[in-house]
């Protein structure tokens, strides 16, 4: 499943302190090409035209009732017309069978707090029960991001449902607000998505630092100058708002949710917001809704950092016939940072004639640190081995572009945009005090020395989301979800992207939840092809049973 994404750590840093531009440039996608003329001039004529002016934002305390709301009782009281799904090339390419899956449409309010104004529209998918006489109602899924598409993971992950859940459930797949089909949040146009994805940080610092201060600024320009009405509304408040109208619509009294990566905080928040409408929500590879975003930078890039030298020591102890990193499994992770390093200088060549710098070398690296041993790490070592030895960027490139949400013709989907704005929209962090940036540069000093490189205290004089249009009143905070059914909070020893110490942070929130530990490697449980997983899995969603506190897989 596409999850939340993390990116080369100075871009971690760079998007916690010039506003989140540059997690979003590393980390995946971009809109269609857009028609207006904000959209076809470069990023900084577009800072020009349209500076960012603080816009008020939805205030959560103003809190809506759901679907006891009368000015909300026409959104709960849809029916939505579910319709053959339109024609697709990729889909008919995998051979996917389209005809057994219906696609229709959610309306919702754009705002909340006054739902007789402008509404939009969310592009759904459904994947009927197999089994419909042994039906149990909808499991509704988010892979995460955020910004990822609910759609296209029904559409192309419907292998991963087979057995119990597809056979009990109706598996249905939405794009959140201003992601995907659903009003998605547009910024840059390709031309300018592969200029950023491709642009290597300078090595000198505060050159470093002025180049993300002003891709910062320009981008959050361009957002407010193409998509300025919508930023205020894209949170995973308002979006964890639209999962209970889509809960209504499909007619289940409970919501039955799985929910990965960034998908495990809107499945919170909806907790938060609806206890009583909790049915069974199965909260994988967890976002900490309590931490700081400094504190989730510095998880996501030691986390990084410990896979890196695990992939690495594996290459070298497990399959040196095909690792180009030397023999030394203390050395391996060093000399392959050093050469991915040294693309700033020295960029490989590609059959398409794009070049692969330091910048687009380590994002395909990272993209395959996703998985573990048996899926992504036999793809990292031939893509570094046609890289180191054969001096060939294009499988690098290749797993580069799919994490950057890249086609082959060069168009980008619109997630890394929406990426930005839900997690500026989703509360913005202060700036760190001195003692706290220092803190944090030893900490990585000392855990993270190869991918922190070169990364000062200077990295955090600024707080998170700094140039953003608007200002959001959310803030990190532990979730309880009193009153609702207890919920399945599940975590990889090994994830680099979201640690296992946020799932215990998460399950240890929850009035009520289960914490499920797979040992291994890899981001996300769901879809590992662990047996033991599927099983707890299955046995949650349509027994509500339990795993025993503790429970742990491998």
């Amino acid at each position: 499943m596409n999850t939340h994404r993390a990116t080369r750590p100075r871009l971690l840093l760079a998007a916690f302190a010039a506003g989140s531009l540059l997690l979003a440039t590393a980390c995946g996608g971009d809109e269609k090409p857009a028609q207006d003329e904000a959209a076809s001039a470069p990023a900084s004529s577009a800072a020009a035209a349209a500076t960012p002016t603080a816009t008020p934002a939805p205030t959560p305390t103003v809190k809506p009732t759901g679907a006891d709301d009368p000015a909300l009782k026409p959104f709960y009281g849809q029916q939505i017309t579910w319709a053959a799904c339109p024609p697709d090339a990729k889909a008919a390419e995998q051979k996917i069978d389209l005809s057994l899956m219906k696609c229709g449409k959610l309306h919702v309010p754009l705002d909340y707090t006054s739902p007789a104004g402008e509404a939009i529209d969310l592009a759904l998918i459904k994947n009927p029960a197999a089994k419909a006489d042994q039906k149990l109602g909808s499991l509704i899924v988010n892979p995460g991001g955020p910004g990822a598409s609910g759609v296209e993971t029904v559409k192309f992950g419907d292998k991963q449902f087979e057995g119990t859940l597809h056979n009990r459930f109706d598996v249905v797949g939405f794009d959140p607000r201003g992601t995907g089909e659903s009003s998605p949040v547009t910024c840059l146009d390709d031309k300018q998505r592969d200029a950023l994805n491709a642009e290597d940080t300078p090595a000198d610092q505060a050159e470093a630092r002025a180049q993300s201060e002003k891709h910062a600024a320009d981008f959050a320009a361009a957002c407010q100058a193409r998509s300025g009405k919508l930023l205020p509304f894209v949170g995973t408040r308002n979006t964890a708002r639209d999962l209970d109208v889509l809960r209504a619509a499909v007619g289940d009294q409970k919501l039955n949710y799985l929910g990965v990566s960034y998908g495990t905080y809107l499945g919170a928040l909806y907790a938060e917001e609806f206890p009583k409408n909790v049915g069974r929500l199965i909260l994988d590879g967890a976002v900490d809704p309590a931490a700081q975003a400094l504190d989730a930078s510095l998880g996501q890039i030691i986390g990084f950092e410990k896979s890196f030298e695990r992939f690495a020591a594996d290459c070298v102890e497990k399959h040196a016939d095909e690792c180009p990193l030397g023999r030394s499994s203390d050395k391996a992770a060093r000399k392959a940072a050093d050469f991915l390093d040294g693309l700033r200088d020295k960029p490989l060549p590609t059959k398409d004639g794009r070049k692969v710098g330091s910048a687009l070398g380590w994002t395909g690296v990272t993209a395959l640190l996703y998985g573990d041993e048996k899926t992504m790490w036999p793809y990292l070592r031939l893509s570094l081995l046609q890289a180191m030895k054969g001096g060939q960027g294009d499988a690098l490139l290749a797993f580069a572009d799919s994490y950057n949400g890249r086609d082959e013709k060069g168009h980008y989907s619109p997630d890394s945009e929406a990426l930005v704005a839900i997690h500026c929209a989703d509360g913005a962090s202060p700036a760190p005090t001195a003692e706290q940036a220092q803190q944090a540069v030893q900490k990585l000093q000392q855990e993270a020395p190869l991918l922190a490189k070169g990364i000062g205290v200077e990295d955090f004089s600024e707080g998170s989301c700094t140039n953003w249009p608007f200002k959001t009143p959310e803030k990190p905070h532990t979730v309880r979800a009193e009153g609702a059914a207890p919920i399945l909070v599940v975590g990889t020893t090994g994830d680099p992207a979201t640690p296992y110490a946020a799932a215990e942070s998460l399950a240890k929130g929850f009035a009520s939840a289960t914490l499920l530990t797979l040992q291994g490697e890899g981001h996300g449980a769901f879809g590992s092809g662990n047996g033991c997983i599927d099983a707890a899995y299955a046995a949650y969603l349509t027994e509500g049973t339990l795993p025993a506190a503790g429970a742990t897989c491998s």
